[in-house]
């Protein structure tokens, strides 16, 4: 019974171990904003920006660094104010630091509040990349924001992933060494061996 409840306990932590990870992608507690794929058009008016790669990475979202290079890429804005669907927007991607064009979107409205930008061969070369955002008033002045990525650089693990996969295998075999009288003995043998040595 206790053993049981022992695994069910661990079981269910672990799984809050992975799924937090993954709530916590874009943000932090109440009150706090980390979202490095937000960024400030005007002040306190706001666009998320999201990269997708769909062939190469179908179920991944990227932000700051986009893994390939010459493959479909589609860069994804909400805009968070209501009032940008009734402005016109520009959009670009330049490669830096030359300034090289890659991507160009005539000014236009967006009244769904969210514009897909599709670069069918995505970025020529790894580097860094600017998306320029240009925000054109009624009055005339133009309004210009600025978000950087990289890309070609993969799509490395994080050394907060590979520490959550060492402690979700390690906590595994701690609950096999605690359930199973067979392994535990095993275990126990090994370390009694190399505390003779």
């Amino acid at each position: 019974m206790k053993t049981t409840r022992l695994f069910r306990n661990s079981l269910f932590g672990l799984i809050g171990l992975v799924f937090s990870s993954t709530l916590w992608a874009h943000g932090g507690a109440a009150g706090t904003d980390t979202d490095q794929c937000k960024f400030e058009l005007e002040k306190d008016h706001w666009i998320h920006y999201t990269a997708y790669q769909p062939k190469a990475y179908p179920a991944e979202e990227f932000c700051g660094n986009i893994p390939d290079t010459n493959s479909l890429t589609q860069l994804v804005f909400d805009y968070q104010d209501q009032r940008y669907r009734n402005m016109t927007v520009e959009f670009e991607v330049t490669k830096e630091p030359e300034g090289t064009r890659v991507f160009y979107e005539e000014p236009k409205k967006h009244k769904s509040g969210t514009v897909i930008l599709n670069l069918p061969n995505g970025v020529p070369d790894p580097g860094k990349y600017l998306i320029h955002i240009t925000l054109l008033q009624d009055s005339g002045e133009r309004l210009d924001a600025h978000m950087s990525f990289k890309a070609g650089e993969g799509q490395p693990t994080s050394k907060g992933s590979m520490g959550l996969y060492a402690l979700v295998f390690f906590a595994g075999l701690y609950i096999l060494y605690l359930s199973n009288a067979g392994f535990k003995r095993k275990v126990d043998e090994l370390i009694g061996r190399a505390k003779e040595i």
